[in-house]
C-alpha cells in the first residue's frame, strides 16, 4: 500500500542529503572554481585558492573604489544614494560625502544617474571626484561632517559642458584622463538616453586634463561610450572600455598617447553572448596587466590583448587595488550590490 508519509520522508530525507553533498562539494570548491587562470605567469599574482570577501552589502549602486593610503581605507560611491562610503577594518562601512555627485551645481536630466562616479587620489592626498550631476571634475577642499566643499577643476569643453564625466585616472606627472558619457541622461524610468536641450555636447568624449594651467583637450570622440580609463606602467598607453550598450561591441581600446592612434586590444563580443557583465571600470596593475570589470566578472587583460584569467565576483562595476597591491577590491553591478576584496601574492 501506497503510504504518502513514509514516501514524503524518504524523499525529503534524500533531497536534504543531496543538498548536503552539494553544499559540501561546493564548498571545498567555492574559491577555485571562482578564480580562472589561463596563463601560469598569472598565478604569481593570483592565487586560485583566495577567498573572495563580501565587504559591504546592499549599496544601491556602488562604484568607483579607490585606496585612500593615507587613512588606510576603501573609498567607494553609492551613485544612486549620491554618496561617497567608506570601509576600513575597525569600523566599516560608513557615511563618507553626501551629497556627492548632484549638488545643485549645473542643470540635469533629473531622474538620471546624477551621483558622483570615478574617485581618484592625486599625489597631495587630494579627491578627485566625477561628478554625473554636477558635470564636472571636482576636488574636495575640506570636510565637515560628511559635507564637503569642492572645488571646480573642469566643468565645459569649447563653452559647452560635459555630459556626466564618470571615470577617470591620473599620471604621474597630475595630468587627468577621464570619460565623458552621458549617463547623466540615462532615464532610470526608461531606462533610455534623453535628448534634451540641457545637454550640451553632441558626442561622448575622452578627454586629457591638465590641472596646472586648466588646459583641456580631446583625445577621442570616436568611442560610442567609453566608461572605464587607465594608464599603462609607462604612461604612453590610455585603456579605455567601450561598452557596447549601442551597437552590441564591447571592446578594450587602446590609445597611443604620442600618435593619437586606436586600435582593440580585446574584443569582448563572444564573451558577452555568454556571460552577464560589461566593460566598465578597469585598473592597471604594476605588472602591465589590465584589470577589468566584464563579462562573467573581472577579467585580466595582458598588455598583449590575451585574457590570462577571470574571477567571477558576479557582474561588477570597478575594482581597485590597495597602495601594495596585497589586495583587489571590486564593486558590484545594481544586481549585485556589494564591495567585495579578495587576496593577491
Amino acid at each position: 500500500m501506497f503510504n504518502k508519509k513514509t514516501f514524503f520522508v524518504k524523499n525529503l530525507s534524500l533531497l536534504l542529503l543531496s543538498l548536503c553533498l552539494i553544499y559540501c562539494k561546493s564548498t571545498e570548491k567555492t574559491t577555485a572554481s571562482k578564480i580562472e587562470i589561463y596563463d601560469d605567469t598569472l598565478n604569481s599574482i593570483v592565487n586560485i585558492e583566495a577567498q573572495i570577501e563580501v565587504l559591504a552589502d546592499s549599496i544601491s549602486l556602488p562604484e568607483g573604489p579607490v585606496w585612500d593610503e593615507k587613512n588606510n581605507c576603501l573609498l567607494f560611491v553609492d551613485i544612486l544614494e549620491n554618496k561617497v562610503l567608506k570601509w576600513d577594518e575597525k569600523m566599516g562601512v560608513s557615511d563618507y560625502i553626501t551629497p556627492a555627485g548632484n549638488t545643485g551645481y549645473a542643470p540635469n536630466l533629473k531622474g538620471g544617474i546624477l551621483g558622483a562616479n570615478g574617485l581618484a587620489i592625486n599625489s597631495e592626498g587630494t579627491l578627485i571626484l566625477c561628478q554625473h550631476g554636477d558635470r564636472r571634475l571636482a576636488a574636495v577642499e575640506k570636510i565637515e561632517g560628511v559635507t564637503a566643499t569642492f572645488e571646480t577643476l573642469i566643468d565645459h569643453y569649447q563653452g559647452l559642458r560635459f555630459n556626466s564625466p564618470n571615470d577617470l585616472t591620473l599620471a604621474d606627472d597630475g595630468t587627468v584622463f577621464f570619460t565623458d558619457p552621458p549617463f547623466g541622461f540615462l532615464d532610470l524610468e526608461s531606462f533610455k538616453f534623453v535628448d534634451t536641450e540641457v545637454k550640451g555636447l553632441d558626442f561622448n568624449g575622452v578627454y586629457k586634463f591638465n590641472p596646472k594651467n586648466k588646459e583641456v583637450s580631446l583625445v577621442t570622440n570616436a568611442i560610442d561610450l567609453p566608461n572605464g580609463t587607465a594608464l599603462s606602467p609607462d604612461q604612453k598607453t590610455l585603456y579605455v572600455n567601450k561598452m557596447g550598450m549601442l551597437d552590441k561591441q564591447p571592446k578594450i581600446i587602446k590609445i597611443d598617447l604620442e600618435t593619437q592612434n586606436l586600435e582593440t586590444l580585446f574584443d569582448g563580443v563572444e564573451l558577452a553572448k555568454t556571460y552577464d557583465g560589461n566593460f566598465d571600470g578597469m585598473k592597471v596593475h604594476s605588472s602591465g596587466l589590465i584589470f577589468t570589470s566584464g563579462p562573467g566578472g573581472l577579467l585580466i587583460v595582458s598588455p598583449q590583448g590575451k585574457l590570462m584569467g577571470k574571477i567571477d565576483f558576479g557582474h561588477i562595476t570597478n575594482c581597485a587595488f590597495d597602495a601594495d597591491e596585497n589586495y583587489l577590491y571590486a564593486t558590484g553591478f545594481v544586481s549585485n550590490p556589494k564591495v567585495f576584496r579578495i587576496k593577491l601574492k
